[in-house]
């Protein structure tokens, strides 16, 4: 597993790390031994960045990680990130208030059982929340206090994006990037290098759409957010499907398969795409399981795809994607 280091934290972590929305729910039932030996198996292979949020399962994502810190005596290896932002305790606007932040980094402080949170970042909250600043303030009185080590912001939009790395003491930022959600390339990775601030890649399978074995017949649990927000009935559409109609979304990777190198996987080729942007730090793909785990680390050890490769992939996204896509980008 290759490391990069995390922005001005000075830190290194995994250049493949383990996102834990689905430790907590809306991606189907992970009970809790999957979960501990899911987390187990990402810790052996090398994984040592774990991304989570205080929402995911109202707490749960959290616990379980914590839990297997403690089990595993990993603390010390593994950086941890959360998120805030998006409980339904107090709910919007009262979250970004001064009290409801230092609560909920409270909460969370419990739950993973640590003494202080290596990356905290707010979660995908209004850009008019970013834009006033209060919310970053109340982060940099955490941080002094020591409870938080470094802090950041999950946004959704490149406009939000540039609000914030002009925030001081920024560590990082989290974005949705992808095959199919390439804008960032051009308008947001210069930025983000020119700042020296740590880029986390969310959903870099789109939803599992880039591992290449839905068609258009697949089904989802009722729980499953790629079931409840495949149109964005629950949250931003960006977040399941790269907002891409699912049955669009499906005939474009398939489309995709032909420009996947021989000995690669699908899964392979997509996290491969990611890690070749040198302003990336670390991409976060899901697993439910350890097999999930083995197939995701894999892309670490590929060599980069060639430059005439990712021309074409330009090219690609540009025709056939862009006119696509749903949601705040």
């Amino acid at each position: 597993m290759k490391h990069r280091i995390f922005g001005p934290t000075g830190r290194y972590v995994s250049e493949i790390g383990l996102g834990c929305w689905q430790l907590g729910g809306s991606w189907g039932d992970v009970s809790e031994a999957e979960a501990q030996a899911t987390l187990l198996s990402a810790y052996e292979k090398g994984v040592d960045f774990f991304d989570t949020a205080d929402v995911y399962g109202d707490g749960r994502s959290e616990r379980l990680v914590g839990e297997f810190l403690r089990e595993a005596q990993a603390r010390e290896k593994v950086f941890v990130a959360t998120k805030l932002g998006r409980r339904g305790d107090p709910g919007w606007p009262a979250n970004f208030t001064r009290e409801a932040m230092r609560r909920h980094t409270e909460d969370s402080l419990q739950r993973l059982g640590v003494d202080a949170i290596d990356l905290t970042q707010l979660h995908c909250v209004p850009a008019e929340v970013l834009r006033s600043g209060e919310v970053f303030e109340t982060l940099r009185e955490l941080q002094r206090e020591g409870k938080i080590k470094a802090f950041g912001a999950s946004v959704e939009t490149v406009e939000e994006a540039l609000t914030c790395l002009a925030v001081p003491g920024l560590s990082s930022l989290q974005f949705i990037f992808n095959l199919f959600r390439q804008k960032a390339v051009d308008e947001l990775l210069p930025h983000v290098k020119a700042k020296g601030v740590a880029f986390i890649v969310r959903l870099p399978l789109a939803s599992g759409l880039l591992v290449g074995k839905y068609t258009a017949a697949t089904t989802f649990p009722v729980d499953d957010h790629r079931n409840f927000n495949r149109d964005g009935q629950a949250f931003n559409v960006g977040e399941t499907f790269a907002g891409l109609p699912f049955a669009q979304g499906v005939a474009l990777a398939e489309a995709l398969r032909t420009y996947v190198p021989p000995g690669m996987t699908m899964a392979d080729f997509a996290l491969r795409w990611c890690l070749d942007f040198d302003a990336v730090t670390a991409i976060i793909p899901g697993a439910r399981n350890p097999a999930q785990v083995r197939g995701n680390v894999h892309a670490s050890e590929l060599a980069p795809l060639p430059p005439a490769l990712h021309a074409k992939l330009r090219e690609f996204y540009a025709a056939k994607v862009a006119a696509h896509i749903r949601g705040p980008y």
